[in-house]
């Protein structure tokens, strides 16, 4: 199976399947000399574990991690950091019923049509057990960004219900299972959300993440754009399904006027921006304003209601799938979200401090 690593001078490949013994993340390209312990990692993974209230699963996992290489002393040693979660509320047989069924929206088909064989315990690759690779990896991105730059999500939309954006607070993201920046929107998602648990279905969600203090400068034009970099690393995300940067779609609906991010000339020759429909990318490079994306998850496939299916034998079945499943996926992938970004600035950032290097 190809494809298990992402970027290029800050490069991490995951390893491991959800109800394997072990997942993990070896990194590559991490700078020596940086503050690094297990400490530094845990409270990024915490964020995005199971089992922390009712609109979860309730797979109980502690994610805590090891780091087994690259570290010495408290300090990156420049060599690749190896780190490692073991896996230990896993329940197999809950799966028994489906190993030779395949899931509708799930990549179940896709898996079996490929390799002609899919791990049906959780998913395997495919189970967002996956994306705790990524926060991990994550949180040694940020070392290297620096506190400067602060990067930061929040869950905007569960169904049709929308956030407020005049109400928004960060402090209130930490407040609330949804990871919620509008306090009044909370017990609206908890009624909705809960509904939908006890009908055995599922929702979709709609995720932004903002990174603040990202310098101008950063990225590349033509293929290499930083814009495209995010929207890559977001879409590689289990269930994302859409992703937009700054305006987005709504961009197609605008006048030129409209879109247009105006300029003043701002303090120490820096310039100011009046609007950020671009969300901080212009021409694939960071302008020195907050970068802004959003990203749709669908709804969790494995659901109790039944859906019409076929085995791989092709026998035509509905099938009703048993297990432990988050009934909304969006606010757990709000830290994936926030990882990838990271890594894919932290990334850029290396790459530009290569080019002046050279130059």
């Amino acid at each position: 199976m190809a494809s298990n690593s992402f970027g290029s001078l800050f490069r991490f490949t995951t390893w491991g399947e959800s109800h394997g013994p072990a997942i993990g993340v070896v990194i590559d390209g991490c700078p020596p000399q940086l503050p690094l312990s297990e400490e530094d990692i845990q409270p990024w993974l915490d964020k995005r574990k199971p089992g922390q209230s009712r609109f979860a699963t309730q797979r109980q996992e502690a994610d805590a991690v090891k780091i087994l290489s690259g570290v010495f002393e408290g300090k990156t040693t420049g060599t690749p950091i190896s780190l490692m979660i073991e896996n230990a509320d896993t329940r197999s047989k809950d799966y028994e019923a489906i190993k030779d069924v395949f899931r509708p929206a799930h990549a179940d088909y896709t898996l079996w049509a490929k390799y002609g064989l899919r791990d049906y315990r959780g998913g395997g690759r495919a189970s967002g057990r996956e994306t705790a690779c990524r926060v991990a990896a994550g949180a040694v991105a940020r070392n290297i960004l620096g506190p400067k730059i602060t990067i930061r999500g929040a869950t905007v939309q569960i169904g049709p219900h929308k956030i407020h954006r005049e109400r928004w607070n960060w402090a209130e993201v930490a407040a609330n299972p949804f990871l919620c920046p509008d306090a009044a929107m909370v017990p609206v998602w908890e009624d909705y959300v809960e509904d939908i648990r006890k009908k055995g279905s599922s929702i979709g969600a709609v995720v932004e993440i903002v990174a603040e203090g990202v310098p101008a400068g950063l990225g590349d034009p033509v293929y290499d754009k930083l814009d495209a970099g995010i929207a890559g690393a977001l879409m590689s995300i289990n269930a994302v399904k859409a992703v937009e940067i700054g305006a987005g779609f709504a961009a197609a609906i605008m006048t030129g006027e409209e879109n247009a991010d105006e300029m003043r000339q701002g303090q120490a020759g820096v310039p100011e921006f009046l609007t950020n429909n671009a969300g901080g990318i212009l021409g694939g490079i960071s302008t020195g304003q907050n970068i802004v994306a959003r990203f749709a998850v669908k709804p969790t496939p494995s659901i109790l209601s039944p859906l019409r299916t076929i085995t791989t034998k092709g026998a035509e079945i509905d099938l009703s799938t048993k297990g432990r499943h988050d009934p909304c996926i969006g606010p757990r992938a709000v830290p994936v979200g926030e990882a990838m970004v990271a890594c894919v600035l932290a990334d850029a950032l290396l790459r530009h401090r290569a080019l002046s290097v050279r130059l």
